[in-house]
């Protein structure tokens, strides 16, 4: 413990005796932490901010949607010969246990005038089972009911962004608006949701009843859907209840075993699963870049303590003569390595901390940096140390004191 302490003593010495030296030094470590920092508190930032981008889709969503099909050697367009029904969707929520609910889907662009005020969004047919399947919460005025379903009534709730659109900052609920030449009665606006992780404003909507886009926005066969989105009962059965929709779907579109499908099914899970691949490899990479960083600074370090063992050769020679022994060199010049290093992971972490703070505050995102990243961070400073100390280290404590001492 002694040889230790004393080397350190004699390391925060040396520092303070070549400090321009010892801060160039310690720069190249500074820079290599802070981008270790940065990267990892950015990954799980934009990570967790798809996360929740892909969870606002709806709970548990799954997707349904009509496919092309390969027939006699001719590949079909894509719901050309789509045959989802809302009978598909009340067959599957009956059928398959591991399903809360099913609501239809319909969509199409157009340009909604309200006043003096125009603009082009998407139109959205469902059923008022809709919103709680997408997660979404109606802020202002109320959903439509089962009788405006039935009815096909001219009702119609908005997006947020919709409304901000059509009305400004007047209150919506109860004011008409016109898609082609039918009025509509606005019954309530949705609470604000954000993006999606496609990059769509997911408050740019104008939701009607399935029966009202039928007749009345986009002429459409009785029946027919564009997409059928279910819920699962918890995240632990999405995959049972994929099989189940599967099951069931072909067995009512009569499709053989060997046959192609003719819809497809997408879930959350596939999109968390992509999303955290990508995520993966992309912090692998940025990573890597900041090890080399990091690599650089350490030869910076190995570079400037054999420059330092080359200067301080008759210490070395006089520490020898009087009984310092070959592994109290060693020490010495290792410990100063790491010093080094640690004052630059330091000073580092001190950087990044602050750049992530800014970065929160630009993005409007919620950084933080793990625990066990801030300790890796500081750690692989150390070794850094160590590693690229090491070489200076036992050069200097291979001097034949002979010679170092005619160095003087």
């Amino acid at each position: 413990m002694t040889r230790w302490l004393s080397a350190l003593g004699i390391a925060f010495a040396a520092i303070a005796r070549a400090k321009v030296r010892a801060a160039l030094t310690v720069l190249g470590i500074l820079i290599g932490v802070a981008a270790v920092v940065i990267v990892t508190a950015l990954g799980s930032g934009v990570q967790e901010k798809v996360e929740s981008q892909i969870k606002s889709l709806g709970s548990n969503s799954i997707f349904i949607f009509p496919q092309a099909t390969q027939t006699s050697g001719v590949r079909t367009r894509a719901g050309a010969g789509g045959r989802l029904t809302e009978a598909d969707g009340r067959a599957i929520a009956r059928e398959a246990n591991s399903i809360a609910a099913v609501v239809p889907f319909l969509s199409a662009q157009a340009q909604v005038v309200a006043g003096e005020r125009n603009v082009a969004t998407s139109v959205m047919g469902t059923t008022r089972g809709y919103f709680e399947v997408r997660g979404f919460t109606v802020a202002v005025g109320s959903s439509f009911t089962e009788s405006d379903e039935t009815l096909a009534a001219k009702v119609c709730v908005l997006g947020a962004t919709t409304k901000e659109s059509l009305f400004g900052t007047v209150d919506a609920v109860g004011q008409t608006l016109r898609i082609g030449r039918h009025a509509y009665r606005v019954v309530g606006v949705l609470a604000r949701k954000g993006q999606s992780p496609s990059g769509e404003d997911q408050d740019d909507r104008l939701v009607v009843p399935s029966t009202t886009f039928r007749t009345r926005v986009s002429p459409t066969a009785p029946g027919r859907v564009h997409m059928l989105i279910g819920s699962a009962t918890s995240p632990e059965v999405v995959g049972r209840a994929q099989a189940q929709i599967e099951s069931i779907l072909r067995q009512r579109h009569r499709i053989d075993p060997e046959r192609e499908s003719d819809f497809g099914i997408r879930t959350q899970a596939e999109f968390l699963k992509k999303q955290a691949e990508i995520f993966g490899t992309l912090r692998m990479l940025l990573l890597g870049i900041a090890l080399v960083s990091l690599g650089v600074g350490g030869i910076g370090v190995m570079n400037v303590m054999l420059v330092s063992v080359a200067e301080r050769t008759a210490e070395i020679g006089l520490r020898m003569a009087i009984g310092a022994r070959e592994g109290d060199i060693l020490v010495q010049f290792l410990v100063e390595a790491v010093v080094l290093c640690v004052l630059g992971g330091l000073a580092g972490t001190a950087l990044g901390l602050t750049a992530i703070v800014g970065l929160g505050r630009a993005f409007g995102w919620s950084l933080m940096l793990p625990p066990e990243a801030l300790v890796a961070a500081l750690a692989s400073s150390s070794g850094v140390g160590v590693l690229f100390g090491f070489l200076p280290a036992r050069y200097a404590a291979r001097l034949d004191p002979i010679h170092a001492l005619r160095r003087e």
